[in-house]
């Protein structure tokens, strides 16, 4: 499984996936992936932008690994990388389980200022 750390000279990889999720043209594209593979062509279609801005989003999608190309003759076809989506969705279970506890240390505090108030 990867490391949510990298070294200290490069940032975390989970910070380039957010920042790759945070653009919604990114996010419909990963939509889009998970269904099956597309060429650059079909990806871009339901998009109103030059086809070299949408190949900078795609660009940012391969950089932190979501998704991966091939080249076959003319078409390049793209195809999602799950395993980048698990690295964030540890992240985010590890946030999860320190605010429930957070949560509940909270909670408790405030049972006992009810009790003191008896």
């Amino acid at each position: 499984m990867p490391s949510l750390h990298a070294p200290a000279t490069s940032l975390p990889p989970v910070d380039g996936i957010f920042r790759a999720l945070a653009d919604p043209t990114r996010r419909r594209v990963v939509e889009r992936l998970n269904r099956s593979p597309a060429s650059v062509s079909e990806l871009a279609q339901p998009f109103k932008m030059a086809l070299p801005s949408f190949i900078e989003h795609l660009k940012v999608l391969e950089g932190c690994g979501l998704v991966r190309s091939e080249k076959i003759g003319r078409t390049r076809t793209y195809q999602l990388a799950p395993e980048p989506l698990q690295l964030a969705e540890n992240w985010l279970a590890e946030q999860r389980t320190l605010w429930e506890r957070r949560l509940d240390q909270f909670d408790a505090y405030v049972m006992s200022l009810k009790e003191q108030e008896k």
